[in-house]
């Protein structure tokens, strides 16, 4: 017995493959190595058995990746990435990026299996002539076979005449691929597919095939990925089809892809040239509208085919995929191959498996929280931080009976033109449930007369607020239900199943709640009577004015919240024995005025936001945003700065003027004092010295002696006043 386990473990090790795939960081080679990974090599050459279908079927349609590792004899895959510095795939032994051609030879030299996939980077075709080309040289020294697979594209069959031209409905099969015409677009595509066909002809040491899939679906993206993403977010009235809508688009779920590859692989067969699509022929249309009423506004409209454009989120390649007009058929796969297919019927039929796979691989779960609490306790200001933080749906019940009167009332008034076509059937669908319409508004009417503050009875508000978390925008991103409901049997009503789904219940199982739109959080905020009443009479007149925090109704309303709160059977206990837990906090005993711990407390236990976060377009406005402040700021302390030294500089040149002023002033009453002392002496000298002197100093010229001093001297004593 030892033996022959080391036998089966000897053969397990020898049907191990090395597979090589281009751009592993891809939405499509990511889906196609992670498929392979958990394949067993040769598993598709045995026929499954009925317990191993339906085992398959009960599994999830996305592989697991880590489950690989802990499989024998399954695909080891390599490859290339993008980008470097990417992590590499979890299902990935080796990746590779950046290295040049001669290293990335020598990889390929020690694959069993090289997939090259240019369905998403037609740059990669041009890679992929050149591997196919170094391998087909090298075809002497192989050990043992190997063989190449080119991804490539419907598109290389986009225009491609007719068989009959009397009958458009003839699809086309992997037999006429020799009268396949492209797309002008897709000209390197089908050149790469020829090459591969030509290096193919020593089967034994090199096979080469090339796989033409339709536009992929399924998962995390693929080009629908645009609708998907457009109708999930509930920002447009319909999902725009472009042009007609009536072309014919071959698709095939992106899992399929990898089933048509992988026995590929294991059967090596002798036609060399496969077309992988499933057995439907939908239109874009009929794609479109499927999203739409699945998780979207339910409505399409046709747009021109150049509106295409103008959407950053479509590049060239997608747009020539959705205005593709084609039928073809994968008759050598259905005949040949043994696929465990997942959506072999098409998109359509399988809309619930693609859907869910969609939100599971991109975290799309809605959010559903419900907030609870007394009259002023802050719920509506904490529920609208935490719609906006999270992007989901604030409900409040004022809004929701508003928008379900106004609803009604469109529904019964009158009517008028209307053309053709959908829009005639959905006006006589509406016409069908007019007198509903008005049978539900007259009795709204009448409870709200008979109630004297105007309250809907129950059975109207639970009506209404359980018809807007079914909504499509709450289904979607989720909800935050703002005060509602305020009692046990309210919280009944509202959130168990009504009574025709549990008539559809399988095998007798009768669940407690909806799952649809049960919440996953409940909030219990509180404080005590006294707080509340503080805060109430603290807030401004202009805010209380026309609102319930009146002091009569205040009183009322928190009485009745302690009265019904107090009982064996309150809202909380309804959620408790669902081991749905609210999470208490007491706003009271925390010092903060505006919520903002509450708020933070929150946002920890409900976890991080579950949507597709911002765009591009909000990053780059919130960049702008942050950039305007920034430089705000920063004007503001240069400008704060240059006042400063605005306002030092004068203080400066005033302290300069005035300290000159100073000075002049200073010496001119030093002139002054000056002139003034010396008045007397000039009255002296001109009196009894100037004189004598003036009339020396002539005589002296006159005369002009040989010295001057002297005879000046000798002539101011001889002419001395004083002596005459």
């Amino acid at each position: 017995m030892a033996e022959e386990e080391d036998i089966v473990r000897t053969e397990k090790v020898i049907r191990v493959q090395r597979v090589f795939i281009n751009l592993l960081d891809s939405y499509s080679s990511g889906n196609i190595g992670k498929f392979l990974s958990n394949c067993v090599v040769g598993a598709s050459l045995e026929e499954m058995t009925e317990e191993e279908e339906e085992d398959d079927e009960s599994k999830s349609a996305i592989p697991d990746a880590s489950s690989s590792k802990l499989k024998e004899g399954t695909f080891q895959i390599v490859g290339t990435l993008s980008t470097s510095g990417k992590p590499s795939p979890d299902f990935a032994l080796e990746t590779y990026s950046d290295i040049s051609r001669e290293e990335l030879l020598m990889r390929l030299l020690e694959c069993d299996v090289i997939i090259y996939n240019i369905t998403e980077s037609p740059k990669q075709a041009e890679e992929a002539l050149w591997a196919v080309s170094a391998l087909n040289e090298e075809v002497n020294h192989f050990e043992k076979r190997k063989v190449f697979i080119l991804v490539s594209t419907v598109m290389t069959w986009a225009r491609s005449k007719p068989l009959d031209p009397e009958d458009s409905e003839v699809p086309f099969t992997e037999e006429d691929y020799r009268r396949r015409k492209h797309h002008p677009n897709f000209l390197d595509h089908i050149n790469a597919e020829k090459m591969v066909l030509k290096f193919g002809k020593n089967v034994k040491k090199f096979a080469t095939y090339v796989v033409a899939t339709g536009l992929q679906y399924g998962a995390e993206g693929g080009i629908l990925h645009f609708f998907f993403k457009l109708a999930w977010l509930g920002e447009v009235p319909a999902l725009p089809v472009f042009g007609d809508g009536t072309n014919v688009i071959p698709a095939i779920h992106v899992l399929d892809l990898a089933g048509v590859i992988q026995n590929v692989i294991d059967h090596v067969p002798k036609v060399h040239y496969l077309v992988a699509v499933d057995d439907s022929v939908q239109t874009l249309e009929d794609l479109v509208k499927c999203i739409s009423r699945n998780t979207g506004p339910g409505k399409v409209q046709k747009v021109l085919k150049e509106n295409a454009f103008l959407s950053k989120d479509l590049t060239q390649d997608s747009i020539d995929h959705l205005l593709l007009n084609l039928r073809m058929e994968a008759l050598y796969v259905k005949e040949n191959f043994n696929i465990r297919w997942v959506s072999q019927t098409g998109f359509v039929e399988n809309i619930g498996n693609v859907l869910r796979e969609y939100k599971q691989s991109r975290g799309l779960l809605p959010i559903k929280v419900c907030i609870l609490g007394p009259p002023a306790v802050g719920k509506s200001s904490v529920a609208e931080v935490l719609a906006k933080y999270y992007k989901i749906h604030h409900i409040k019940l004022k809004d929701v009976i508003a928008e379900a009167i106004a609803k009604l009332e469109a529904i019964v008034a009158p009517k008028f033109g209307g053309e053709g076509g959908e829009e005639d059937e959905e006006e006589e669908e509406e016409e069908e449930n007019v007198e509903d319409a008005q049978e539900l508004l007259d009795g709204i009417k009448e409870s709200m007369e008979q109630n004297a503050v105007g309250r809907l009875e129950d059975q109207y508000v639970i009506r209404f607020v359980k018809e807007k978390l079914k909504s499509m925008p709450c289904r979607n991103q989720g909800y935050i239900l703002d005060g509602f409901p305020k009692t046990y049997d309210q919280a009944k009503d509202l959130f168990n199943k009504d009574e025709e789904e549990e008539e559809e219940e399988i095998r007798g199982k009768m669940l407690p709640f909806d799952k649809l739109i049960i919440p996953e959080f409940v909030c219990a905020l509180d404080g005590s009577d006294e707080f509340l009443k503080l805060r109430v009479m603290n807030l401004p007149e202009s805010v209380v004015v026309g609102t319930h925090y009146s002091q009569d109704q205040f009183l009322r309303s928190l009485s009745n919240f302690r009265d019904l709160n107090t009982e064996d059977e309150t809202v909380f206990n309804y959620f408790d024995e669902l081991e749905i837990h609210p999470i208490h906090i007491d706003v009271g005993k925390i010092e903060d005025p505006h919520n903002r711990l509450t708020i933070k407390r929150l946002i920890k236990e409900i976890g991080e936001p579950r949507n597709y976060g911002l765009t591009d377009e909000e990053k780059a406005e919130e960049e702008r945003k942050a950039a305007e402040e920034r430089m705000a700021r920063e004007a503001m302390v240069e400008a704060e700065r240059e006042h400063k030294e605005a306002v030092e500089m004068a203080e400066k040149i005033a302290r300069w003027e005035e300290w000159n002023r100073r000075l002049e002033e200073v010496k001119r009453e030093e002139t002054e004092l000056l002139e003034a002392q010396s008045a007397p002496l000039r009255n002296y000298l001109m009196t009894y010295v100037m004189p004598t002197l003036m009339q020396g100093l002539n005589e002296c010229c006159k005369v002009r002696p040989e010295d001057p001093v002297d005879f000046l001297a000798e002539y101011l004593f001889k002419h001395n006043p004083a002596t005459l």
